[in-house]
């Protein structure tokens, strides 16, 4: 009888810190899916036009913003806006490591920007797709190789392995009919979608775009704004700087004003709503 009584006891005790360890483990993954889930966080961020040689802030510097707060996660898409000159523009380009953070925390794809080394730049850039406004495209080489050629330089090796995912993102961009030409043959809204393409190579999980239908069209405008619905759908946060309010009341989404040197979060909906 003592023997039963000692082997319940034992099973009762040892049922009770299973229990606790699986809430321990449950609480545990669940703080990492959130923290994976998270593909840009700032904190205390101030961005600053620098010469880019010096580590530390020089009273010669010029501060463009301050006080920056931001979390975007997979699937989220974000629109930038204000005035030309708000700090916009400057803001993406410390998130690809264009411009230096001096000041504050920030992890982007998972890599520290304040610990980012020259060199880890470009893996930085791989984790991530680009959309210029200007497109950087490959003006002698025709839509395959301006795609087959950015893989080559990023690392792709296998031949076959380059051609399907070429043919997978043409496809999902529109232009698998169009592989063989030339840039100058497409119109703005194919190059643009070419260049979302090439944005699309490594499977990123953020798409930064600045002002990405500032020269097309209303109707092409409109294409690509649902091209990008479809992107972020699949999981991939786009976060895009923007003056075209009319495609943000078309496609309304979290949106950030810049103005005075500060960035803020505006109800974009009640605000076309009071108009």
């Amino acid at each position: 009888m003592f023997l039963f009584e000692q082997t319940l006891f034992f099973v009762r005790n040892f049922m009770v810190i299973w229990g606790i360890v699986r809430i321990f483990v449950c609480c545990r993954n669940a703080k990492n899916m959130e923290r994976n889930r998270k593909v840009v966080e700032l904190r205390g961020v101030s961005v600053y036009h620098t010469d880019g040689e010096s580590k530390k802030i020089k009273s010669s510097d010029e501060l463009v913003l301050s006080d920056v707060n931001l979390t975007v996660c997979e699937g989220e898409m974000v629109y930038f806006i204000g005035r030309v000159g708000s700090g916009k523009s400057s803001l993406l380009k410390t998130l690809y490591a264009e411009l230096q953070l001096m000041e504050g925390e920030g992890n982007v794809v998972g890599m520290n920007l304040r610990r980012l080394r020259r060199r880890d730049i470009p893996y930085l850039r791989r984790r991530m797709g680009i959309v210029f406004q200007d497109y950087r495209l490959l003006e002698d080489r025709n839509v395959f190789y301006n795609l087959y050629d950015v893989m080559r330089a990023t690392g792709w090796k296998k031949d076959v392995d380059i051609r399907r995912r070429i043919g997978e993102v043409l496809s999902l961009v529109g232009l698998d009919n169009k592989a063989y030409k030339m840039p100058h043959e497409l119109s703005g809204g194919e190059q643009q979608r070419l260049v979302i393409a090439r944005s699309l190579i490594n499977s990123p999980k953020l798409l930064l775009a600045d002002e990405p239908t500032g020269n097309l069209d209303p109707v092409t405008a409109d294409e690509i704004m649902q091209l990008f619905s479809k992107i972020a759908s699949r999981g991939c946060a786009i976060i895009m700087s923007t003056h075209n309010t009319a495609l943000i009341e078309q496609y309304p989404a979290r949106t950030l004003m810049f103005s005075k040197g500060k960035m803020s979060e505006i109800d974009i909906e009640r605000s076309f709503q009071g108009e």
